[in-house]
């Protein structure tokens, strides 16, 4: 009996450190979220206690003494108890879930509206991420998310191929990327920190890798960082900078300041500012950009940049050198 409280308690440990960290639907940082993991308390604990107590009538009903096993069996006890009783929770849960769930951070329209607009654009396997600003200027950046905190901010989803699903358990619930389709989020995040975001929709071979950070700053800290993102990268004529347009990567890629004007791939004017590579797949320092660069298809199966195994060691290592100075 001791050992299978221990293996019990074990696993209890396992499971509630398993709803922990940067991507914990249990760690609420804004406003939406906590209302969501309420709901998500109130069903969890309600649904077990009720789940206790009709495993003890049952284990009453088989092993009970014969008064019980009778007052269990009692018409009254069978309607209230069956019907009743089921009807009335169900529909103060219903109600409760509704409310909680059409309660957003802020108004959708009105003086309240949010003056942060971010338009994400699901791919296939990562993240675009563009800010609009209210002079119509854009700034994109690729598979991170900045936010103002005690802002509220309006994500604009969009997706360029298939199906997706943005989903920023600490901030918000899950919503859905449709092709042709926009549909909106708005976050509210209450503190500082860094999150983690994923992919909730199985869109083809590399989903599982298809991640991305979500960082709260305070406004005057995001200010300063939108601003810095908006500038130019400033390359250089090195011999990275040679190699890297030479080996045709600006067909894919822009970096602002360069000729590289490509669409196809990530923004990479400030790709060393970022915190990963290949949307959350690995570090962002220069071992991980010379593993993506040498050996991406296993990295991250599927994705669908082309192979540069016509790149020597040293055109390798000089565009290792002059991307991670693209700050």
């Amino acid at each position: 009996m001791s050992a299978g409280r221990g293996l019990a308690g074990l696993g209890m440990a396992l499971f509630l450190t398993a709803c922990q960290g940067q991507q914990s639907a249990l760690s609420g940082g804004g406003a939406e979220s906590d209302r969501t993991l309420a709901l998500t308390v109130l069903l969890g604990v309600g649904g077990a206690i009720i789940f206790l107590l009709v495993a003890g009538a049952l284990l009453v009903a088989l092993r009970g003494p014969r008064r019980w096993r009778s007052f269990l069996s009692a018409h009254t006890l069978v309607v209230h108890g069956g019907i009743t009783f089921p009807a009335v929770v169900l529909s103060l849960l219903m109600i409760y879930s509704f409310a909680v769930l059409r309660a957003g951070p802020v108004p959708e329209s009105g003086p309240d509206e949010p003056s942060h607009v971010i338009r994400v654009e699901g791919l296939q396997w990562w993240w675009r991420v563009t800010y609009l600003q209210p002079d119509g200027s854009e700034i994109e950046t690729a598979n991170e998310i900045r936010i103002p905190v005690g802002e509220p901010v309006r994500l604009e989803l969009i997706s360029a191929d298939v199906i997706h699903s943005l989903w920023i358990p600490a901030y918000a619930g899950k919503l859905d990327m449709i092709p042709g389709h926009t549909n909106t989020l708005t976050l509210l995040a209450s503190e500082p920190g860094t999150v983690r975001g994923q992919c909730a929709e199985y869109c083809g071979g590399a989903h599982a890798l298809m991640a991305l950070s979500v960082t709260a700053m305070l406004p005057p800290s995001y200010e300063r960082w939108l601003a810095g993102q908006a500038e130019p990268s400033q390359p250089g004529e090195t011999t990275g900078h040679r190699a890297f347009l030479s080996a045709g990567c600006g067909g894919c890629h822009t970096i602002r300041g360069s000729p590289a004007r490509g669409r196809v791939g990530p923004d990479l004017t400030h790709l060393a500012s970022r915190p990963s590579l290949g949307a959350g797949t690995l570090e962002n320092d220069a071992a991980g950009l010379a593993r993506w660069l040498d050996d991406h298809h296993q990295v991250k199966p599927d994705n669908l940049m082309p192979d540069y195994d016509f790149l020597t060691a040293s055109e390798q290592a000089e565009i290792v050198t002059y991307l991670s100075e693209l700050e």
